[in-house]
Order: C-alpha cells, then structure tokens, then sequence
C-alpha cells in the first residue's frame, strides 16, 4: 500500500472516529422517562430499547474504527489480524476499518452465528 493510499484511509478514518465519538457521547435517547400512561411508558421504554441496540452498535464500531487507526501506527494497517494475508483494496475501499480480510470474515461471522444458536437453545432450555 502507498503512503498515499495510507494517508487517505487514516483521513477517513480519523473522520469517522470523530462522527462516531459524538453520536456515542450523546446518550440522552436512553434515559428513562415516567410517564402516567401505561402506553407512553411502553413507548418510550421502546425507543430505549432501540437507542441502546443503536449506541451498542456505534460503540462496536468505534472499537473498530481506533484498532484500524492503531493499525495504521504499527504499520500493520491492510493486514489481516487472523490469517495475515493482505486485506483486497476494495474491501478496505468498502469497510475501511475490517481487521479481516474477507474469507477470515466469514469465518468470524459463521462462528458468531453459531454462538448466537448456542446461546438462544441456552435460553429455550432454561426457560422449559
């Protein structure tokens, strides 16, 4: 990779550092609200709900974002963290901030899934 290429996606990414920074330090959306009506109450624990899967979401993100920066540092930015083969250009193109490069992705993901299975069957059989 250039320099110039590195310097583009460090820009990019200290952008989107910054972007992801503000919207996780604002955490108004999941404070909890009383309300008399049984149905606001529903309503705005809701929204809670969706304001915390969404914070969760940037703060993952964000996690992501400062690692490919470290990355960068090191020098080990377009590598990929698993198997240590260069990431594609146009995976770094497309998610700037993936310490995997596509086949190891996938890897990841199906292990995820598979956990999630784990933990759902987990619950089906706590709950029976």
């Amino acid at each position: 990779m250039t320099k110039n290429e590195l310097n583009k996606y460090k820009n990019l990414l200290e952008a989107k550092r910054l972007e992801l920074e503000a919207v996780v330090s604002n955490r108004d959306a999941i404070a909890i609200e009383k309300s008399p009506d049984a149905l606001d109450e529903v309503q705005h624990a809701a929204e809670r709900e969706l304001a915390i899967r969404n914070l969760d979401r940037e703060s993952a993100l964000l996690r992501n974002v400062r690692a490919a920066l470290r990355r960068i540092q090191e020098n080990t930015y377009g590598i990929c963290v698993h198997c240590e083969e260069e990431i594609s250009p146009k995976r770094l193109a497309a998610v700037p901030w993936t310490p995997y490069c596509i086949r190891c992705q996938e890897i990841v993901d199906r292990n995820r899934e598979q956990f999630e299975d784990i933990e759902l069957f987990e619950e089906l059989v706590t709950a029976a």
